[in-house]
């Protein structure tokens, strides 16, 4: 299982105009915040003129910070699934999840920079807008990965309520728990995972080192 230092994957970068904004918006926002940028500092830092960037994302800033959404997104997930892949049964399946999740919110350094600087902003736009449609993506994505393990009818619950486990430790930290930590998410999915979902193959145990 991997530390969190060792968590991001190196990516190619994509050249396309529409990446190279994108780009654009996540240093604009890193550097001024959310708020502040207007579209022609975003067209000023990808280097193309304001008309070019409406061309390429019409309907001004709001477009943008949704296809950025979208783009990191798809990062993550297509990360985790290189790191969950390997695991060959549920335990692991869980664990991994649990480790790898925690640790890419964690390396996200947009996410870390919006927790810095407007909490609150974050925590209100993520709990009463965002929420639902981060959990509902996540757990459509986790669905089929642990379905070979426990089933369709326990999957699609599985996913949710990893989902829902994963956000809150992230955004309020335990400190009994560190998710981002192999032996303690070991410790927390024997004893609060494993006997909801597969009482009858994994008994609570403490995991040694």
């Amino acid at each position: 299982m991997r530390r969190l230092s060792s968590y991001r994957l190196t990516v190619a970068p994509d050249p396309t105009p529409e990446n190279r904004v994108l780009d654009a918006v996540k240093r604009c926002c890193e550097r001024w915040g959310i708020d502040r940028i207007t579209v022609d500092d975003i067209a000023g830092e990808a280097g193309i003129s304001r008309a070019t960037l409406y061309r390429l994302f019409p309907g001004g800033k709001d477009v943008l910070f949704e296809a950025l959404r979208a783009r990191e997104t798809r990062d993550f997930f297509t990360e985790l699934d290189h790191h969950v892949a390997a695991a060959d049964d549920l335990e692991e399946l869980i664990v991994s999840i649990l480790v790898e999740a925690t640790a890419g919110l964690r390396a996200d350094e947009h996410l870390q920079m919006m927790l810095a600087s407007q909490p609150g902003e974050l925590v209100r736009s993520m709990s009463v807008e965002d929420m639902p449609a981060i959990i509902e993506v996540a757990t459509a994505y986790l669905t089929p990965k642990v379905q070979p393990f426990i089933g369709a009818d326990q999957a699609a619950e599985l996913a949710e309520w990893l989902t829902r486990t994963v956000l809150s430790f992230f955004f309020s930290p335990s400190r009994r728990y560190d998710l981002a930590d192999p032996f303690a998410a070991r410790t927390f999915a024997r004893r609060y995972v494993l006997p909801a979902f597969a009482p009858d193959h994994h008994p609570i145990v403490t995991p040694t080192r």
